[in-house]
């Protein structure tokens, strides 16, 4: 019996000014889910840059969360695995969905821009895919990652940001080819790569359902490109765009 494609869902807490984006990630383990793949969210096990109040849009002076235990409130209790413990070999592609928390918790471009650093692990973990050649989809801001972890490896890649004119031009410091989108619907390609990216909600006022469009978009066109030796997603066809 064939088995299905598992794909690592790297997850950066739980909240769009600190954390995950939950609509992002939700919708992404939605697409994996009906397109026959399966999934395993990651997360690292350490602090969160800062903590803010989602109702006011400030953070909390004094307040701390955990990383890996905000991105277990997406993955459900005990279904988000620590980063220390995975390991590339074991998955077949990798998915960020964006979220603050990736620009502030995986590495710090949401502060430095094209200066910035990116955590250890983080880099280690999302570098060995496109060691291995295995295909990477980028959300909304994760992008912004992959191209600081592009730029650690001296190699560039075409993706987008949207059509935010900043991150455009920090893209281009860091060496990368960013391509600006008109909407949320849309994707952009890197064959060699087998890097996928959508802009989602970089585009702040974009519609739930375009946001999905973009999404299920770049799930279907990461597991196209996933080796198909003995793996089974139910479909790979990408949904037509109206």
């Amino acid at each position: 019996m064939s088995k299905p494609v598992k794909v690592a869902v790297l997850l950066a807490g739980c909240g769009h000014l600190d954390g995950a984006e939950v609509r992002e990630a939700v919708l992404t383990l939605l697409a994996l889910d009906q397109m026959g793949a399966a999934f395993q969210c990651i997360a690292p096990n350490a602090p969160q840059h800062h903590v803010v109040n989602h109702v006011t849009g400030e953070p909390m002076a004094g307040a701390q969360r955990n990383i890996l235990e905000e991105s277990s409130r997406i993955a459900r209790v005990g279904q988000c695995l620590d980063l220390a413990q995975a390991r590339v070999q074991d998955f077949d592609a990798l998915i960020m969905p964006g979220g603050y928390g990736v620009a502030k918790n995986h590495c710090s471009f949401a502060f430095q821009g094209a200066d910035a650093d990116v955590r250890p692990d983080v880099a280690a973990f999302v570098r060995g895919f496109f060691e291995a050649q295995k295909p990477v989809g980028a959300i909304c801001i994760a992008p912004a990652l992959v191209a600081l972890v592009l730029h650690q490896l001296n190699d560039g890649a075409g993706l987008t940001l949207g059509n935010d004119a900043g991150c455009a031009s920090a893209m281009q410091q860091l060496g990368q080819q960013h391509h600006s989108t008109p909407s949320a619907r849309d994707i952009v390609i890197d064959e060699a790569h087998k890097l996928v990216s959508t802009p989602a909600y970089m585009f702040d006022d974009a519609r739930l359902s375009d946001v999905f469009t973009g999404i299920e978009r770049c799930v279907a066109e990461v597991l196209k490109r996933v080796s198909t030796a003995g793996q089974t997603p139910q479909t790979l066809q990408s949904p037509a765009v109206g």
